[in-house]
């Protein structure tokens, strides 16, 4: 039988200058996960005395009484939202010789601890009741990057592959690690796969670490393969490994291989049977099984369902953008934009996955066929902020609607009804510009609303981006793999989904072991 999947955010820093943003954040992110870790962040940027800006923690006293609020807002939480459950956790830096760490505890009687060094700080934690997942690996050893000389699997069961960083797979995959460049670039020796190859059971999972908004889309999210939602199942779970992380979409990935899932170790047999089950948030490409960080097979998905003749009801997907806008060069007062919307079909709305980048977004069902939804997209980029996001940011969702494939897509955003066939979702992506909108915007500020080319209205009108959609045979699909003998006396699988759209998702290994 298989388990169920839950879904969070395991770093989102709220920082010491947005304590009077706790509801907020906690809003947020319920609006969106299954669970949520705080991972409350001590430091901030100082002018040394000679004039240099340098990071630093804030007073111990000072942050201790932050902590008691946050204590005080999440027991009062977990009696008001019993079924949201929450964990207490801080981040952890130290020297940088070992690596950046966030700290979460089981209960919420804990405290802050500050030693320079993650062999200290282990020593302050209590097994099974707290855990210390790495994260932004694959920095240099010494300069932030993972230590893993010094790991412990006890206290370390996962660590993040993938965050607003990027990937820290490895040392070289083409998925880079260049957002905060100063802290660069990539190298090799502190990466996922480095700490693998050290023969560390440690699981796989993506997080945010984007110090903006909790469970921010395209930064990153973890799963948890667990039977249960509530606290402790939760955290048994972590606790064995049984996790996962995707880029963005929440792709839902089942892996077991002879009697364990993703995470487990295993006794090997002579012949091993991978069984791979997804849903996809787009077209799958292709699903790669690594043996020991060896590409061992693949299955490509791509090819085997598009020229199949789809049948009258058809089930999809497809995402849904709103934003761009006016350029702020151009236009620097106009920051934001609110948008209401209906989405209607004559058939069912399956699911809908929120695609977030920031706070204020709202969705509402109104019956299985329509909802509404209200979204503020921002195109001021917060790139010029400590730690802030990219340049442009988009609102979504992701649609998963059953119905007639002759049918039409009701699309309402701001009183203007566009009917959207769903034979042309299937066939290509699709745009939406208000270049009237953008027109009127000209005239009123620079008295001209014709020019020889669009640039001044296209740059600077407002968009919405319907994606191509996929059909369920082309985000669906259950694979099995099948491996013989072992390599070393402790080998282990891992497995990597492909999206059309350049999402991901890495599983956390299975370890097969001969002497188990």
């Amino acid at each position: 039988m298989k388990k169920n999947i839950y879904w969070t955010d395991m770093h989102s820093n709220l920082h010491y200058h947005q304590i009077d943003e706790l509801e907020k954040w906690y809003n947020h992110a319920k609006e969106i996960l299954d669970f949520w870790p705080i991972a409350y962040y001590p430091y901030y940027m100082r002018k040394d005395k000679s004039g240099l800006g340098v990071e630093d923690i804030y007073p111990m006293n000072d942050i201790l009484k932050q902590w008691e609020i946050i204590r005080e807002f999440f027991n009062k939480k977990e009696i008001d939202v019993p079924n949201f459950p929450i964990f207490m956790g801080y981040e952890w830096q130290g020297s940088g010789e070992d690596g950046d760490h966030n700290i979460f505890y089981l209960n919420n009687d804990e405290t802050i601890y500050n030693p320079r060094r993650y062999s200290e700080l282990i020593k302050y934690l209590k097994p099974n009741e707290a855990i210390a997942i790495p994260h932004h690996l694959a920095y240099e050893l010494g300069h932030r990057g993972k230590n893993w000389e010094t790991h412990s699997e006890i206290f370390s069961p996962f660590a993040e592959i993938y965050s607003s960083h990027g990937s820290s797979e490895n040392g070289y995959t083409d998925l880079h690690m260049s957002r905060h460049i100063h802290m660069g670039p990539r190298t090799g020796g502190t990466s996922y796969f480095n700490g693998l190859e050290k023969g560390h059971l440690v699981g796989a999972i993506a997080s945010g670490d984007n110090h903006s908004v909790p469970a921010m889309y395209g930064h990153g999210f973890m799963a948890v393969v667990s039977e249960k939602a509530d606290k402790e199942s939760l955290w048994e779970a972590m606790l064995k490994r049984n996790v996962y992380g995707v880029s963005g979409n929440k792709i839902e990935l089942h892996y077991k291989m002879n009697n364990g899932i993703m995470g487990d170790l295993i006794s090997s047999g002579e012949n091993h049977k991978h069984e791979i089950s997804i849903n996809a948030g787009d077209a799958i490409n292709r699903v790669e099984l690594y043996r020991n960080n060896i590409l061992e097979d693949t299955y490509i998905h791509s090819g085997k369902w598009e020229r199949n003749e789809l049948e009258e009801s058809i089930t999809f997907k497809f995402r849904v953008e709103f934003g761009w806008g006016p350029d702020t060069r151009i236009y620097p007062d106009i920051t934001t934009k609110i948008w209401n919307g209906k989405l209607k079909t004559d058939g069912e709305i399956v699911s809908i996955e929120k695609c977030w980048t920031s706070f204020g977004q709202s969705l509402n069902m109104i019956d299985k066929n329509s909802c509404e939804f209200q979204l503020i997209t921002h195109k001021t980029s917060q790139s010029g902020k400590w730690m802030g996001p990219s340049p442009v940011l988009t609102e979504g969702f992701i649609f998963e609607i059953k119905a007639l494939r002759d049918s039409n897509v009701i699309l309402e955003v701001d009183g203007k009804v566009y009917e959207i066939a769903v034979e042309s979702i299937l066939k290509d992506t699709q745009l939406i510009a208000d270049l009237d909108g953008a027109k009127k915007l000209a005239k009123e500020r620079f008295g001209f609303d014709d020019y020889y080319r669009t640039d001044p209205f296209w740059h600077n009108a407002y968009k919405i981006r319907i994606n191509r959609g996929t059909p369920e045979i082309g985000y669906k699909v259950d694979i099995n793999f099948q491996t013989k003998g072992i390599v070393n006396e402790r080998d282990f699988y891992m497995v990597k989904v492909f999206q059309r759209d350049g999402n991901l998702a890495w599983s956390s290994p299975i370890w097969v072991d001969t002497i188990l």
